[in-house]
């Protein structure tokens, strides 16, 4: 069965080998295409194929679609564009291709907008922080004088990112170059960051919230349109300690509801953090990831092959396939790796 992974994040690499692990009979053919020839993913695929640049989406659509009928392609996971792709599964289904989407289009719309997302997610177990939209100064005047009363410290993020870029804690003490020469990282001088917002006038959605200062949390998953089939929590430890495996029941219990009520397949993350003291202490949701994550090695050390598990749950059925009790409380840990690239 020929399966195809265009053009997504770098932890492909590493599902593409626990794949080709698992698949001692051969059954699949992974397929890789990407613009950079050079990707390590493309020293464990089966075969390689370079991917155009400058498409737009609806014209990406369409390559994929003359791609997957030239290539044969029975199952599609997509990274690049995998929004706009996931409202084009009958277009697929069509040429004999089953796309393998994270959520349906307006789900994957509203996880990837954080400020609408918080504003819809209910979840008791562990809520999301408190937080206020803002555009421009004056509103990041409103909410800070809202938010900074009742919480001791406050952080920013964009409404749209990825890997945690443009998120600083704000520092009301120190000014922006006093912390850079202090090597502090993901932190923000207050009255610099105020006057650079003042600078700008309108700019992009951006959210004031409490910063959560606890330990924090990425669960790796795999979800049977909206059933959770296979979790495996790790819990990140102080830099050079590695990570613990962790499966703590309340954290468990709301991912299990987030599948359910955002209709999860296939593999995605969910990252939360701890907030508050002693008794108080409790988990709190950051956000979904609608893909897999880039510690989903360390997460398939403690048992259970996710990328495996997704694949061939989603090519013959989950009542299939078998999901191995994950080993709680392991500690691990990724490591470098030297390698010549084509």
């Amino acid at each position: 069965m020929r399966v195809w992974y265009n053009r997504t994040f770098s932890s492909v690499y590493a599902a593409f080998k626990l794949i080709r692990q698992a698949d001692t009979a051969g059954r699949f053919t992974i397929i890789h295409s990407n613009a950079n020839r050079h990707t390590p993913a493309a020293r464990v695929a089966h075969e390689f194929y370079s991917e155009p640049t400058g498409l737009e989406p609806d014209a990406y659509v369409d390559w994929c679609l003359q791609f997957c009928r030239k290539q044969g392609i029975a199952i599609f996971v997509p990274g690049r564009e995998a929004t706009t792709l996931s409202a084009h599964h009958a277009r697929f289904e069509a040429i004999g291709t089953r796309v393998m989407s994270a959520a349906t289009p307006s789900k994957l719309q509203l996880i990837h907008d954080k400020a609408a997302f918080y504003a819809e997610t209910r979840l008791e177990q562990a809520p999301v922080a408190e937080f206020r939209h803002f555009e421009s100064v004056q509103g990041f005047d409103a909410a800070w004088a809202e938010l900074r009363p009742r919480h001791a410290r406050l952080c920013l993020k964009p409404s749209h990112s990825i890997y945690g870029l443009g998120f600083a804690v704000i520092d009301e003490e120190r000014s922006s170059a006093a912390l850079l020469l202090a090597g502090v990282e993901y932190h923000i001088g207050y009255a610099d960051l105020r006057r650079g917002l003042a600078e700008l006038g309108q700019f992009r959605s951006m959210l004031l919230m409490e910063f959560l200062d606890g330990h924090e949390y990425s669960v790796d998953c795999v979800g049977d349109n909206g059933r959770l089939v296979a979790a495996v929590a790790r819990r990140k430890l102080a830099s050079g300690s590695g990570q613990r495996i962790d499966m703590r029941p309340d954290i468990v219990e709301a991912t299990t509801q987030l599948a359910r009520d955002y209709g999860l397949n296939g593999i995605f993350n969910v990252q939360f953090r701890e907030s508050g003291k002693g008794q108080e202490k409790r988990a709190r949701l950051l956000e979904i990831n609608p893909r897999m994550s880039g510690g989903i090695g360390m997460a398939c050390m403690a048992g259970p092959n996710l990328p495996w598990i997704a694949l061939s749950g989603f090519a013959n059925g989950f009542d299939t396939v078998e999901v191995p009790e994950v080993r709680n409380g392991m500690r691990v840990v990724e490591v470098q790796q030297a390698m010549e690239l084509a």
